[in-house]
């Protein structure tokens, strides 16, 4: 299955990395860097209203080169312009022909918090993504157990870094909550076939308890998308595809948000 691939993937790209630079190494680089950060990128979530989490993303599994063109100083621009509360950055780079560099060069541009999207399954990745200067971390509940989902969520947090954890299933949140996860999202793109459901996300909405802040992951297209979403508590949509493929980014993005700027 993909997500299983992607998995193993990033496992044996994670080694190499290792390899050409210690896991000490990098962890004494970011141990060094402020921690005390407030955490933007729940900041960002918390904000009235539903906020927009816009991704940078050149190709995917499922649909192949997404973007041919791809300026993505210019794409993050596009987004801050148009009202984005904050960026999500593809570095996977075997099937979202991601780079490390992208997320570095934004987050250095950006004057919005950055996620990391990226498949984390190795401390390494998370002491590496606070060094290219991201606000936050994705982790997968179907790739990781319970006590990693604890360890990089404690690791994150000693960073100053806030994780988006993405769930799927009933299970998958009971999951992230008995981690102790304080941001939850739901991808309504099932990771093993790749079909889309946005009631995905209204229907596990109500396991969500009052403190944790609920994000909306993949399918959300139009205005009438997001009013749903909003109308049922949602906290963030991630929105990347939409976005990508739109001759005019900010156009779209404003369209999404209701015509708010």
């Amino acid at each position: 299955m993909i997500l299983d691939r992607l998995a193993a993937s990033a496992r044996k790209r994670v080694e190499e990395k290792k390899r050409r630079r210690p896991l000490t190494e990098l962890q004494r680089e970011a141990e060094a860097m402020e921690k005390n950060t407030g955490f933007p990128f729940r900041q960002a979530l918390e904000a009235e209203g539903i906020s927009f989490i816009c991704e940078v993303k050149k190709a995917s599994p499922s649909k192949g080169i997404i973007a041919e063109q791809f300026p993505y100083l210019e794409i993050a621009e596009d987004y801050q312009a148009a009202g984005a509360a904050a960026i999500s950055v593809l570095t996977e780079p075997e099937y979202f022909l991601g780079q490390d560099r992208y997320l570095k060069e934004i987050a250095r541009q950006a004057a919005l918090p950055v996620l990391r999207k990226d498949f984390t399954v190795d401390p390494y990745q998370i002491y590496e993504a606070k060094v290219l200067g991201a606000s936050a971390v994705l982790l997968i509940c179907s790739i990781l157990s319970l006590e990693q989902l604890k360890e990089y969520l404690k690791l994150a947090r000693g960073l100053g870094l806030s994780a988006l954890v993405e769930t799927h299933d009933s299970r998958e949140i009971d999951l992230a909550l008995e981690a102790g996860a304080g941001i939850i999202g739901v991808n309504n793109r099932n990771l093993q076939d790749f079909q889309v459901d946005v009631s995905n996300s209204l229907r596990l909405r109500e396991l969500i308890p009052p403190g944790v802040l609920y994000v909306s992951e993949s399918g959300v297209r139009t205005r009438r998308d997001v009013e749903i979403l909003e109308q049922n508590g949602t906290d963030g949509v991630l929105i990347g595809e939409t976005l990508m493929r739109s001759p005019d980014r900010q156009r779209t993005l404003r369209e999404l948000k209701g015509g708010a700027g």
